[in-house]
């Protein structure tokens, strides 16, 4: 085999590396936040090789000789990783059990923080916050123990004002033990397969149940354990806020005015009757109320048009979902004083909108934003990261990914992906979000065994989130009903919590919703054969570039599936991993070698995933109102249901959903020759007009036709049939162009058809001659972001199929990541031009000049420079490049 190159393999590995890595806060003893105080410094060891109790353990005379130091947030497996212990388990099969033991599932850890209580805290009730745990937590402050947490999703709040003293050292101690059933772990294997979803440790309700291991995700070896959120102080007067909650009642049709509702509990912490006096701003809007308090008492508050004819909002800015309209958010600022001196406050953000489920011309589940229907376009989040390795920085371009992609949904399956900064981030992106309970499938595993602990981390989570515009439903449980008292629970929770949003029991039954896939790769006639109105899982194998795959496995493995490809994902099961390659074959042509299997995989990964959901626009709210693909994120280096890798390169199926999801689409319907127009928007569409060109193999037009476009608003518009004048015996193009009444391009597609004659096969796409693309790059820098804009012109007669971009460092030809591409596989008929703008934080690119290289299916490009940035081939992606290996199939698995 060819050795690849040190640049090449240097880039590489930094781009694993780059997004494994988590930019932590400086691990001093503590940082100042607007809310209070992080705390820092963490340490961390084996229960079971420490001497001492809590007690002790929580004085400074202790001595942590030994320890690590620890990562908070994280989980244990981070810190050891992060020390060294153990490699990272998601590159290779460094996840096997051999290499990391399991029984850090079974294995309770201490951790250690000193800090400075600030000694403006004297006089104050000091407040001590953890975010986030996993599983259980007894917690010590300077000797003395303060209390418990169970559950990843219940937060801990304890006083600790009686322990510390303002102005001098304490010290934190906490146990934490791992879930009581984390079960056996399930290892990827070719022989075996994916294995089994879940099991025994559904027991436990409220926690990282897919870290068992599914047939997305290998086992985790610590099963996520750990304080996977910050701890951070705050101080209070006598008076506290507990949960505040706002809602808004927009005025439909006209949305010419909100009534604003504000309910808050005020708590009296203290020994002694308080009178205290409630404060409340949104914009310039002013609103108050006093109230008396016996010693520990609370009361719960609520102000809204009726009580103060001030909270109504006239001409409110609006939030909306994704592509239809702004992500406007409004602040309420509270605060408590007594006698004159601020006691506590608080700032909750929230958004005007309002949310309906039910449209005239379909029994489904639908979405209605403000009086507008949205055709649902997500995707399913099965865990955000195998590790809970998510700092901001990632998440944020992951949202943002799902934005590019014109998605409008995710869905927090099982709520494993649960955290403040995902719904922030779906807020900020025009996201809805489908939140779930922690409850899987009956058949991947048994009901919670202790429901109160269970009722308690959802109604925790419920009143944490629910000020988030973003969040559109809640479901019970996956593909399946929740236990009949946890359901009925549920449902008066909700009620009284929050009853503006629908409780939806089953994320695959009623309202005409259905899941259980397929999970495979399928010709895209097949999906437009629908038997439900919304369909909340369905996906696709989803191949990463050749640079990902090279990124998450050593080189002896790039050229053999072998138990490394079935490490991540790639073996028997939902997906039929073990069938694909020869699936592709029969498509595309004999495999070569892993270039070639990533470039026939891409028109395939295309193909699949712009057809999952161009089959639902053809029946556009007749009946269908949405779709989810199972998955649009990975959790880790995977092969399968994925838009982007877990390095954050997008594949072809972003580019796909991409396509398929825009406001406004042209789309030929696999099934009837049609050509579609999909309108989402609420105005109507007239006098537009579709470019049909039908172009030969050899790249010559075969025919041409305009057709004329007039779309309602919200609907899918047949316009016309394609004419065919050479037989579908062959491979023909089909190029789709829609443009508004000026003449000014909207919408444009593009596909490679082949009739039934000759069963779908496509190899003749091996006999298109080579083009070499001209090019032009510029680069400009601004507010710390780059962009590099890349112009292709094919100048040949010849067609340029599926030409790829990615960006890198021409100094070290490493990735930059992430990166965002205004499009991507893109497809240039001869004579054609196309324009793809680039952008990536300028501080990725370290001083160095950008460099877009370039590949595809049949693709060359001449190289081109500018000042900061330059063009050229992507040597590495290339079929020659590499020895004719044949792919081979390690046979003894």
């Amino acid at each position: 085999m060819r050795s690849i190159s040190n640049d090449l393999l240097a880039n590489i590995a930094f781009g694993l590396c780059l997004t494994l890595s988590v930019r932590l806060q400086a691990q001093t003893s503590q940082q100042m936040l607007n809310d209070g105080l992080v705390v820092g410094g963490w340490q961390m060891q084996d229960a079971g090789k420490v001497h001492g109790d809590g007690t002790a353990i929580a004085e400074e005379k202790f001595s942590t000789a030994g320890w690590y130091s620890a990562t908070v947030p994280g989980t244990v497996l981070t810190t050891l990783v992060d020390n060294h212990v153990y490699p990272d388990p998601m590159y290779g099969e460094n996840n096997r059990a051999n290499v990391i033991p399991e029984s850090l599932a079974r294995t309770s850890f201490w951790y250690r923080a000193e800090l400075t209580i600030p000694a403006s805290y004297a006089g104050r009730h000091v407040w001590l916050h953890f975010d986030g745990i996993n599983y259980s937590a007894v917690v010590w402050v300077s000797g003395k123990q303060i209390g418990t947490i169970r559950g990843a999703f219940n937060r801990g709040c304890f006083d600790i004002s009686d322990a510390i003293r303002p102005g001098s050292k304490a010290v934190l101690a906490v146990l934490i033990s791992p879930q009581p059933n984390p079960g056996v772990m399930h290892e990827h294997t070719l022989r075996d397969g994916v294995g089994k979803n879940g099991g025994i440790s559904a027991l436990d309700g409220p926690t990282f149940l897919s870290t068992i291991g599914w047939d997305w995700l290998p086992a985790v070896p610590d099963r996520d354990t750990g304080i996977w959120q910050k701890v951070w102080l705050s101080a209070s007067g006598p008076v506290a806020l507990k949960d505040p909650a706002v809602t808004a009642d927009l005025k439909l049709p006209g949305l010419e005015s909100a009534g604003i509702t504000v309910t808050t509990t005020v708590q009296n912490v203290s020994d002694k009757p308080q009178q205290a006096l409630l404060k409340g701003t949104i914009d310039n809007i002013a609103f108050e109320h006093s109230v008396t308090l016996a010693a520990h008492s609370s009361q719960t508050i609520t102000f809204d048009p009726a009580t103060d004819g001030a909270l109504t909002l006239h001409h409110p800015r609006l939030w909306w979902p994704n592509g239809y309209g702004q992500q406007n958010l409004y602040k309420l600022h509270l605060a408590v004083s007594v006698g004159g001196q601020t006691s506590e406050e608080q700032d909750v953000t929230f958004g005007v909108r309002k949310i309906t489920y039910t449209i005239p011309s379909t029994d489904a589940l639908a979405f209605v934003v403000n009086g507008v229907p949205i055709f649902i376009r997500g995707g399913d989040w099965g865990l955000d990261d195998e590790m809970k390795r998510v700092p901001l920085e990632r998440l944020d371009a992951q949202i943002r990914m799902h934005k590019l992609a014109n998605m409008n949904m995710i869905r927090n399956w099982v709520g494993q992906s649960t955290s403040e900064e995902l719904f922030e981030l779906c807020d900020k992106y025009g996201i809805l979000v489908w939140d779930e309970f922690f409850q899987p499938n009956p058949s991947n595993g048994p009901d919670p065994s202790d429901s109160q602990i269970y009722l308690d981390n959802v109604h925790d989570t419920v009143v944490r989130y629910r000020n988030h515009p973003s969040i559109a439903i809640w479901c019970g449980r996956n593909e399946g009903d929740p236990p009949k008292e946890i359901d009925a629970a549920l449902k008066t929770m909700l009620a009284e919590l929050d009853p503006t949003r629908l409780y939806q029991s089953n994320s695959a039954k009623g309202r005409g919703v259905r899941s259980y896939g397929p999970y495979r790769w399928r010709t895209p006639r097949d999906y437009y054969l629908l038997s439900e109105g919304f369909k909340s899982e369905t996906g696709s194998m989803s191949i990463p570039t050749m640079e990902s795959i090279q990124g998450m496995m050593p080189q002896k493995d790039w050229e053999t599936i072998n138990d490394d490809w079935a490490e991540h994902d790639f073996a028997k099961g939902a997906a039929s991993g073990d069938l694909y390659p020869g699936l592709l074959a029969d498509r595309y042509g004999k495999i070569e070698n892993l270039a070639d299997f990533v470039r026939k995989a891409q028109l395939a990964n295309y193909e699949a995933f712009r057809a999952m959901y161009e089959g639902r626009n053809a029946e556009m709210f007749h009946p269908e109102t949405g779709i989810l693909t199972w998955m649009s994120h990975p959790a880790h280096p995977s092969f399968v249901w994925q838009l982007y890798h877990y390095d954050l390169e997008p594949n072809s199926s972003l580019f796909a959903v991409k396509s398929a999801s825009e406001m406004v689409h042209v789309q030929f319907n696999e099934i009837t020759g049609n050509v579609q127009v999909v309108n989402n928007l609420p105005q109507s569409l007239t006098a537009a007009k579709v470019h049909v060109r039908v172009f030969k193999l050899d790249g010559s037009l075969s025919s041409e036709q305009y057709l004329s476009v007039n779309s309602a608003p919200s609907s899918v518009s047949d316009v016309g049939e394609v004419e065919f004048h050479e037989p579908l015996s062959t491979v023909l193009f089909v190029s789709l162009g829609l443009s508004d009444s000026s003449g000014k391009s909207i919408s444009e597609n593009f596909y490679w058809l082949n009739g039934p004659a000759r069963g779908d096969r496509f190899s003749t796409l091996n006999t298109m001659p080579r083009v070499e693309l001209e090019s032009t790059v510029s680069r400009a820098d601004k507010d710390g972001t780059s962009t590099m804009t890349a112009n292709l012109h094919n100048p040949s007669p010849n067609i340029a199929l599926m030409v790829h971009l990615q960006l890198r460092r021409q100094t070290a030809n490493a990735r930059v990541l992430p990166v965002f591409y205004s499009d991507n596989y893109v497809s240039l008929v001869g004579g054609e031009d196309k324009t793809i703008e680039i952008q990536c934080a300028t501080d990725s690119l370290r001083g160095e000049p950008g460099l877009v290289v370039v590949d595809g299916w049949n693709v060359t490009v001449k190289p081109a420079t500018a000042p900061g940035v330059a063009i050229g081939l992507n040597e590495n992606a290339q079929v020659d490049h590499w020895p004719r290996t044949g792919l081979l199939l390690k046979n003894d698995q």
